[in-house]
């Protein structure tokens, strides 16, 4: 919990349909319109290559947002999935790793842990993707991810996966 009696939730970002990188600058916005929540910190957005079984996705724009709430958990979820619903996500739980054009996943909630039907913070494979560390760490340099040990080390893990940032002119302004 925030100073201001506010939680800090750290957002996962992603997007590999249409105009990625509006879809990301949008979604920044829109995660500072909902209600009861502010957009705290955002992180540069980055490329990286799909987690796709088939190979024939194109490349996912990531970032990840800080944001301070009063929202609960499975609250914020359901705000989450509106904005996701605003961009076309279209969501099928039969298919994992799909072409979307928005994706947004509470990765952090506080320093809770949580395993709720539909909601499990931390995120469960937080620990493995470059594409969520690197941009959190960009944000939350110190973060402790419960259950996993600090962000610094996690890094060291996943330091083979391809991530590239995207040139400043391209990433959102703080």
């Amino acid at each position: 919990m925030t100073s201001s009696g506010l939680h800090r939730a750290s957002i996962g970002m992603g997007s590999n349909l249409g105009d990625r990188a509006m879809t990301l600058v949008e979604a920044f916005a829109a995660l500072d319109r909902i209600p009861e929540t502010r957009l705290a910190a955002r992180s540069s957005i980055y490329v990286t290559e799909p987690i796709d079984p088939t190979g024939r996705q194109q490349d996912y724009y990531n970032a990840v947002a800080a944001v301070d709430t009063s929202l609960a958990p499975q609250r914020l979820l359901e705000a989450l999935q509106r904005i996701e619903a605003g961009a076309a996500r279209m969501r099928d739980p039969s298919l994992r790793n799909t072409a979307r054009t928005l994706d947004l996943d509470i990765l952090l909630y506080d320093q809770l842990e949580l395993d709720e039907p539909g909601l499990h913070v931390p995120h469960p494979r937080i620990a493995e993707r470059a594409f969520v560390l690197v941009p959190l760490a960009e944000i939350a340099p110190g973060c402790l991810i419960p259950g996993h040990g600090a962000i610094s080390g996690l890094l060291k893990r996943v330091s083979g996966q391809r991530i590239v940032r995207l040139a400043a002119s391209l990433t959102p302004a703080s």
